[in-house]
């Protein structure tokens, strides 16, 4: 389950950008009622990407905003409420690992489902059945 930061090149503290995935990895574990399952931990990687400022736009302006970008299967976060919950946890992490002034407004969280089938490990691709029964253990 991927997660992709983008930020604009000093935003994120140095320790920001060395935590943001796995505090990422623990609020979507968390999230998800499953917090203390390690297959469902070893299913979640990331990205971050440090961009020069001037090319971070919204609104068609230039902006510094961070982007958290998370996919996973369309049985992870079911329901509005999870999804919620990431999305206020992963704001709230976001708030702490960036430099002072950064506005909670200029953090987008985006949170998009693979559809059953539609997401894989190792050349695998997995159903939602088969995800269940890795977690299930």
């Amino acid at each position: 389950m991927p997660i992709t930061v983008t930020a604009p090149r000093g935003v994120l503290t140095p320790a920001g950008e060395r935590e943001i995935l796995p505090q990422l990895t623990a609020a979507l574990a968390e999230a998800s009622g499953l917090a203390a399952n390690p297959a469902f931990t070893a299913m979640v990687g990331g990205t971050v990407h440090i961009l020069a400022p001037e090319h971070i736009y919204a609104g068609g302006v230039n902006r510094p905003v961070v982007m958290v970008e998370l996919k996973l299967p369309d049985i992870g976060l079911p329901t509005i409420e999870a999804r919620a919950e990431f999305i206020y946890a992963a704001t709230d992490i976001v708030e702490r690992l960036t430099v002072d002034g950064h506005d909670s407004n200029d953090t987008w969280i985006n949170i998009l489902n693979a559809r059953d089938g539609a997401w894989g490990i190792g050349g695998n691709a997995l159903s939602n059945a088969d995800i269940a029964a890795a977690l299930a253990g």
